[in-house]
């Protein structure tokens, strides 16, 4: 048997239909707001009941990873030249590590840009050029579509719930 299609007609035909619309939608919207406030309350008791079951747990590994690292730190010696040292239960390492801060003004950040560029390093220098929409849509539509863009204009529908109109009927007011 072949496929048949099922064209629903819209069962909105006047101004009252609307209304009753957004009445129906209002009050979904109350309901989601209510049933997802619910879960809001029920995921932050879950997540304070985990943290406090987890924090005996968390103090303890804190408190452990500063005594191993002041051990393996003092014993240091005892691992010879080699930078690791495997233990039945994992092992503990001294890596060299390589951090580079900057300063927060700017214009020591635009100094160092500067020296970078009089030593070419470009590689260094990092360039984000992206298109402004908003700017370029007050340009207007010919310039829009001179440089390749697109420009669209059309009526979008879009509507606003009056949830304090809808809780006054509700409450009889």
């Amino acid at each position: 048997m072949a496929r048949k299609r099922v064209i629903e007609p819209p069962s909105i035909k006047s101004w009252e239909d609307a209304n009753e619309a957004l009445r129906q939608i209002a009050e979904a919207t109350l309901a989601i707001s209510d049933i997802e406030g619910e879960m809001n309350k029920q995921i932050l008791g879950a997540k304070k009941a985990a943290e406090e079951q987890s924090k005996p747990y968390k103090d303890r590994v804190a408190n452990l990873e500063r005594e191993l690292k002041e051990f393996v730190t003092e014993n240091r010696g005892d691992m010879g030249k080699a930078k690791s040292k495997t233990l039945t239960f994992g092992e503990v390492s001294f890596r060299l590590s390589t951090a580079i801060s900057l300063p927060r003004a700017k214009d020591k950040i635009e100094e160092i840009v500067r020296r970078l560029k009089a030593r070419k390093m470009m590689d260094c220098i990092v360039v984000k050029e992206e298109v402004s929409k908003e700017a370029l849509k007050k340009y207007g539509e010919d310039v829009v579509t001179a440089v390749g863009a697109t420009w669209k204009q059309g009526d979008v529908f879009g509507y606003e719930l009056n949830l304090a109109r809808l809780e006054q009927i509700k409450s009889g007011q």
